[in-house]
């Protein structure tokens, strides 16, 4: 049994790898959103709640006044290395006010079919210390409504294409930036909004 689990996994990674190959053909920058800019709901992302994996209440509006990091995740994707420097981006910033918030979700590549505690035991080879939603949907008509009010805000475009998509969430409770895959927690991209996010809070 272990020994089926221990290929499964490595065929997992392998499979990740290659198919993250189409988030490598998406644009390896995103966007910080202009404070001006028209909006198209009335909603705010406090007006949505997520479940930790642990099964508890993760309001967004607990956070009001504080920058969000949301990132969906996956465990056996080429991106999943990126688990580091969310981590290190976490410490850098928690002090200072920022809430990371890891989302797992099967929805690229079959790359988190895991159980929670299957993923919570995977996030400690990372030492992640930062907030574990449930596994949820991030793409299409399932999709978490936070994930589904994003698209409705930013149109298609700003939809997850593959794991580790990135959605700043200003202390006001709009989006304040989003970043395809290939930009790494702790590029300048990010860790300006942050900046900027963190500024305007104060």
């Amino acid at each position: 049994m272990m020994k089926r689990r221990t290929l499964m996994r490595a065929f997992l990674a392998l499979a990740g790898s290659l198919a993250a190959l189409k988030g490598l053909l998406a644009p390896a920058h995103g966007t910080a959103l202009p404070k001006d800019r028209a909006r198209r709901t009335t909603m705010t992302a406090h007006d949505f709640e997520f479940t930790s994996i642990d099964g508890d209440r993760l309001p967004v509006s607990a956070w009001k006044g504080r920058p969000v990091l949301v990132i969906n995740t996956a465990s056996f994707c080429g991106y999943t290395p990126q688990y580091a420097g969310m981590e290190a981006l976490w410490r850098q910033y928690k002090d200072r006010g920022l809430v990371m918030l890891a989302v797992p979700s099967n929805d690229f590549g079959g790359q988190e079919p895991g159980s929670a505690g299957e993923i919570k035991a995977f996030c400690e080879t990372y030492d992640v210390s930062f907030l574990l939603s449930r596994k949820e949907k991030v793409i299409g008509g399932d999709a978490h409504p936070f994930y589904r009010w994003a698209v409705a805000e930013l149109g298609e475009g700003a939809a997850p294409r593959w794991n580790f998509h990135k959605y700043l969430i200003g202390g006001d409770g709009l989006l304040a930036g989003t970043w395809p895959s290939a930009v790494t927690p702790q590029s300048k991209e990010i860790t300006g909004a942050i900046d900027a996010a963190l500024g305007a809070k104060s």
